[in-house]
Formats: structure tokens, sequence, C-alpha cells
């Protein structure tokens, strides 16, 4: 896997000026952050069913070219728009139940523009029911989706805006 990403149009990364992506290449921006008011888009060039994170900014997220401005989980095959975990503030145990009984091996919290991490508590039904947990800025647990779920891995994102 390469990590270059195409930030306005450019290439960057240790192998972008000498080779261009192939056409099944998948592009990641796994290092960096964004600086304020740019945008990334995230290319996933192989056509698949599977949900991935095709760009994201402040207050959205583009999942296979679909903005998403609210609290969701997206799984690798359906994206969740009703999840009632309006902010980080509002979070509660019974989110948490909710997202153990998906199946899933991780999930990923994202909490926004920054990291904050839930009282112990709050993300017990994860833990009793075996699921692990990561918790995240919202950039990274984009990017993070990205890479597990083009590893076959059994992921879903759970993202707060506020």
């Amino acid at each position: 896997m390469r990590a270059n990403f195409l930030m306005a149009d450019r290439w960057y990364g240790t192998a972008a000026a000498l080779i261009q992506p192939r056409r099944s290449a998948k592009s990641y921006n796994v290092t960096g952050h964004l600086q304020q008011g740019q945008t990334l888009k995230l290319h996933l060039d192989s056509a698949t069913a599977l949900n991935t994170f095709t760009g994201y900014g402040e207050g959205y997220v583009v999942v296979n070219g679909e903005r998403i401005e609210r609290s969701v989980v997206v799984l690798p095959e359906r994206i969740l728009t009703d999840w009632p975990a309006a902010s980080f503030a509002s979070l509660a145990p019974e989110h948490f139940a909710a997202l153990a009984a998906l199946g899933r091996e991780i999930i990923l919290l994202g909490t926004g523009t920054r990291l904050r991490f839930p009282r112990p508590e709050i993300i017990h039904p994860l833990i009793r029911a075996g699921v692990g947990v990561e918790v995240m800025d919202l950039q990274a647990a984009c990017r993070t989706y990205n890479i597990l779920m083009a590893e076959q891995r059994k992921v879903a994102a759970a993202l707060l805006f506020a």
C-alpha cells in the first residue's frame, strides 16, 4: 500500500514524483493533518460496493461521494444515519450497546475536530461484548477506517461532529 495523497489535484508522497498511481491503487493520507480551510479527497480507484470515505472537511465527511453532516455510523456494507448520539456530550451507554450489537471486531469512535475520551462506564457495553474501541479525532477515524476496511476487517466508524 502506498501512502500518497491527492490535495488540490497534486500528488504528494515518497513515490509520487516517480510513479503515477495505478488504476487499482488505493490512495490514503496516513500522515499529517489538514490546515484550516483545506479539504482532502481520498480516492479508491477500484469499483466496489463497500463504503469508503472519499473525503472530509470541516463539519462533514463524504462516503462514496455522498456528503454527510451529522452523526453517523459507517460500516463497509451499510451506513446508519439514525445513530442517536448527536454530540460527544450526549454519549450514553445505550449508544455503545447499539454499536456492540453490530457484530464488529473494532469500533472507531471519531470525536469531532479534537480527540476526547468518553468515560469508561459509557463504553462498558463494548468492553463487555469483547469489541475493541479506538478513540480518535474524526479525520483520523476516516483514514483508519479505510485502511482497516481495505484489510477486510470487521470495522465500523462511529462519527460525532459536535
